[in-house]
């Protein structure tokens, strides 16, 4: 039986990401076995490294199945990863572009944003994977995803709702709108005003409540700032349209918004634009970054 250990930091986005790829490994792999330990202090991982032992919690997990796989994300990681990766005679799989070498990882998965280089360890992927999976879609459901003012991205309430209004006014969808933590008080109260939609502000939202919505509807609009939104209603199998937002540099794109031109470009999403057709087309291609991943560890022969 193959095992595979996740090595996981204080983000809960980091272990998203490894979440997303460990369910896609086992869907291809049904008896995988998946276990989740925190990353190591420096002090620990020294005393690891002068006696080549792994303390005892981690011995009895050992116990139960050496990993063949330590997959982690988030530069806290790094060191934990590789130590134990030494140690343990693990394959290291780290999911973002590392602050060391990508040499020392047996392979990374980097975000197409990120401008990774060519070579036989690194995979290309578009924007993070996620754990999202596509769900029994209702017909006529929609969901809107509002962000807020970012390192990226300004605001400008006024024309966030008038985009907002022609969708509603424009569309014969049921939408459900919500809000997130960076959604400005004054933008979130005139949501609240709005009348002909379903209005959940994220503080009465429960965990994996977007999750469940992105599953069973057909179609998503969400603001230019929420990167990881996007990415997630694309793999829920939505047909997605971004709001525009002020981004906060002109000129040059910042590497966030190259990765979502790229999807503009493969017709994988489409862009608010001030016409009379505002239907949203579904992607031209089945979009499931971790599934295409898992397979191509699995071509590794790895597990």
């Amino acid at each position: 039986m193959s095992v595979v250990w996740i090595i996981r930091d204080a983000k809960p986005g980091h272990f998203s990401q490894c979440e997303g790829l460990s369910n896609a490994l086992l869907e291809l792999v049904p008896e995988l076995k998946v276990e989740t330990l925190d990353r190591l202090p420096a002090a620990q991982l020294l005393k690891i490294l002068l006696t080549r032992n792994v303390p005892p919690e981690m011995a009895s997990l050992r116990h139960r199945g050496a990993p063949d796989l330590l997959i982690a994300a988030g530069h806290a990681t790094h060191f934990t990863l590789l130590v134990l990766g030494w140690v343990l005679g693990a394959k290291t799989l780290l999911l973002m572009k590392p602050s060391l070498p990508c040499q020392l990882f047996d392979l990374c998965l980097i975000p197409a944003h990120d401008q990774p280089a060519e070579a036989d360890n690194i995979i290309c992927t578009q924007g993070a994977l996620n754990p999202m999976r596509p769900g029994l879609k209702k017909s006529g459901q929609g969901v809107i995803l509002i962000g807020g003012p970012s390192k990226h991205h300004r605001w400008d309430e006024h024309s966030l709702m008038q985009q907002l209004g022609k969708i509603i006014q424009a569309t014969d969808v049921h939408w459900t709108l919500t809000t997130s933590r960076r959604t400005p008080e004054s933008t979130q109260n005139r949501l609240g005003a709005l009348n002909t939609v379903e209005f959940i502000p994220f503080e009465s939202t429960a965990p994996g409540w977007v999750a469940e919505q992105l599953a069973s509807a057909e179609y998503v609009w969400v603001t230019e700032d929420s990167v990881s939104m996007i990415y997630e209603a694309l793999t829920a199998g939505c047909a997605v349209g971004i709001l525009n937002v002020p981004r906060a540099a002109a000129g040059k794109p910042n590497r966030l918004v190259r990765g979502l031109n790229t999807l503009v470009e493969q017709g994988q999403v489409s862009v608010y634009s001030n016409t009379d057709d505002l239907s949203l087309p579904r992607p031209a291609e089945v979009f499931n970054e971790a599934q295409r991943c898992a397979q191509m560890i699995i071509d590794r022969g790895w597990l």
